[in-house]
């Protein structure tokens, strides 16, 4: 003897756990949560980009690259270590060259109370480098830790990609007043897939012309390429995925030409010839 089948339920058909629906309500929310987390996330990862527009709204790439002062900070020690090394063929000097000028630079920080990690960052970075040669010994080693650098950011921009979060996005997304919104709209999508990926052949760039003068032990055009492809290269890709990335304008009903206008607008003599 079958039970009884409950009023308003067809019989034969299964019928819903009273739980399920809660559980499915449950489960949305959670997934909001969860979405609204990432996004919170990521605005934040935008907003410490540095990134802004200029006066003209377009992206102000020297500020992206830390201004005058961020340029010469990351170029200059570089070019001291190479200039010293290929004039005198001493390693430790050249490291001590290349130390002397972070560490400057991170004493002016320091007097100008910014905060410790902006002051030190530049100098460990150049202790990084220095540590590499002068345990190996070899003047080339002080470009290896950037070829590790540009691996995992390469890698990682690459993945963003993959995963339908591109880098760029956030961050133009965050500048141009879209937020995350552009993820919802398939050309806005493509378009930073696409600009990130000019940061990700950077990063490819990069490896692929050093590396063979690495192992080459081509030091001076090592070191030449390196500072040449540093911030210099990296403004010009964000400048060129800023350009891709645009917003393309939308033609309205508007801007379209009335045919009755348009009608108007031929030569009488034509009217008057299709008479």
């Amino acid at each position: 003897m079958t039970g009884a089948v409950p009023p308003g339920t067809p019989e034969g058909e299964p019928r819903e756990d009273p739980g399920t629906e809660s559980r499915i309500e449950s489960a949305d929310d959670a997934g909001s949560r969860d979405s609204r987390a990432v996004r919170s996330a990521m605005t934040s990862y935008a907003q410490r980009s540095g990134m802004r527009r200029n006066a003209n709204g377009q992206l102000d790439v020297l500020h992206a690259i830390g201004g005058w002062r961020g340029l010469t900070e990351a170029l200059l020690p570089g070019a001291i270590f190479l200039t010293v090394f290929v004039l005198t063929g001493d390693l430790g000097t050249a490291l001590i060259g290349a130390l002397a000028v972070a560490g400057a630079f991170t004493v002016i920080r320091l007097v100008q109370r910014q905060t410790l990690v902006q002051a030190v960052s530049g100098l460990i970075g150049v202790a990084i480098c220095a540590y590499f040669a002068a345990k190996s010994g070899e003047a080339k080693d002080y470009y290896v830790p950037g070829f590790y650098i540009n691996v995992v950011y390469g890698l990682g921009f690459l993945a963003s990609v993959l995963v339908r979060w591109p880098l760029l996005g956030l961050i133009f997304g965050y500048i141009r007043g879209e937020g995350t919104a552009w993820r919802e709209v398939p050309v806005r999508l493509k378009a930073y897939r696409l600009a990130t990926m000019f940061i990700v052949l950077m990063f490819a760039l990069r490896l692929a012309v050093q590396l063979p003068l690495y192992f080459s032990d081509q030091v001076s055009a090592l070191g030449i390429t390196r500072l040449v492809m540093g911030a210099p290269l990296y403004a010009m890709a964000l400048w060129l995925a800023w350009m891709v990335s645009r917003p393309q304008a939308v033609k309205t009903p508007e801007d379209e030409p009335e045919q009755g206008a348009s009608d108007q607008r031929k030569d009488p003599g034509q009217r008057a010839n299709k008479r």
